[in-house]
């Protein structure tokens, strides 16, 4: 790889990295090219961006970042998983993909909005509601006092229409 293209990796991974809410460093070994496409395809489709990078590069790149702790420690051959809106999500889509590799992926470090976390960290975080059932709870909470309200007030209207009605089949 050329210098220039070293820069320009650099340079979008540094960008990348000063957006990301959440990343996580996984070490891989022996991964056949049908899991990695597998892996690559599950993350994008969870809008979660999986790289490949050199050490040395994803160093550079979290330089001044909030990821620059959780570079250090990197050795070995890591990819590394950013995801930007719910940190929730890219928990949960590591979580299934550790099941199905097994052996063959171990998460390294991880941070979640600037805190340096762990693995177990990571799998309690996996085990959270996300972004969209948190959404669909408060719904809930927020709509069941006005349907109730809606239910109090029918009521009497329900109970008077029956009354009326009764008294209507009572008199023909």
């Amino acid at each position: 790889m050329q210098r220039n293209e070293k820069q320009e990796l650099v340079g979008a991974l540094k960008e990348k990295m000063s957006k990301a809410a959440i990343a996580i460093a996984v070490g891989y070994k022996n991964i056949d090219a049908a899991a990695t496409v597998k892996l690559r395809k599950t993350f994008r489709e969870n809008k979660v961006d999986y790289k490949v990078v050199k050490n040395t590069l994803a160093r550079l790149a979290a330089k001044g970042t909030p990821l620059e702790k959780f570079t250090e420690g990197l050795d070995g051959p890591n990819a590394i998983i950013l995801g930007y809106d719910d940190v929730v999500a890219p928990a949960k889509v590591l979580r299934d993909v550790l099941k199905e590799q097994g052996e063959k992926m171990t998460v390294k470090a991880g941070v979640v909005q600037g805190n340096l976390v762990d693995a177990k960290a990571l799998k309690a975080l996996a085990d959270m509601p996300g972004l969209p059932e948190l959404r669909e709870m408060l719904l809930g909470i927020l709509s069941a006092p006005a349907s109730k309200l809606v239910r109090l007030l029918n009521t009497p209207g329900s109970q008077l229409a029956r009354v009326l009605q009764a008294r209507s089949e009572k008199a023909a």
